[in-house]
């Protein structure tokens, strides 16, 4: 798709950068939902959306720590690096964000959804 619509060639680099922000995020979304977990097991009788938001809360600083001292390197290595690394680099910056949106708040609020979908079905 990426090919057709916006030129690009889908290549080995593009396949390493796609399987590293695929990893990233999924690390990312492991610790958020570790933490979720714990706090599950630590807070049972509040209701999840609260547990989740606590979680989130104790875990943003973290993650987005990380993701800007990620983005500012991989800035500079677009900005100053060659111009063989700046697809590859392009692909890690959108990956890099879209994961970290996606762990912080896509991840949890399925959980959420599944949990009082669950509820209202039982």
């Amino acid at each position: 798709i990426l090919g057709i619509f916006l030129d690009y060639e889908i290549n080995t680099m593009f396949i390493i950068a796609f399987l590293t922000v695929l990893g990233y995020s999924v690390n990312d979304s492991i610790v958020v939902l570790d933490r979720l977990r714990s706090n599950i097991i630590e807070y049972s009788g509040i209701r999840l959306s609260d547990v989740v938001n606590l979680s989130i809360s104790q875990t943003f600083g973290r993650s987005l720590n990380t993701s800007i001292t990620l983005l500012v390197t991989l800035l500079a290595m677009y900005l100053f690096g060659g111009e063989t690394l700046k697809p590859f680099i392009l692909v890690l910056i959108v990956g890099l964000i879209s994961g970290t949106y996606s762990s912080i708040a896509i991840a949890t609020q399925i959980l959420v959804y599944w949990d009082e979908r669950r509820k209202t079905v039982a």
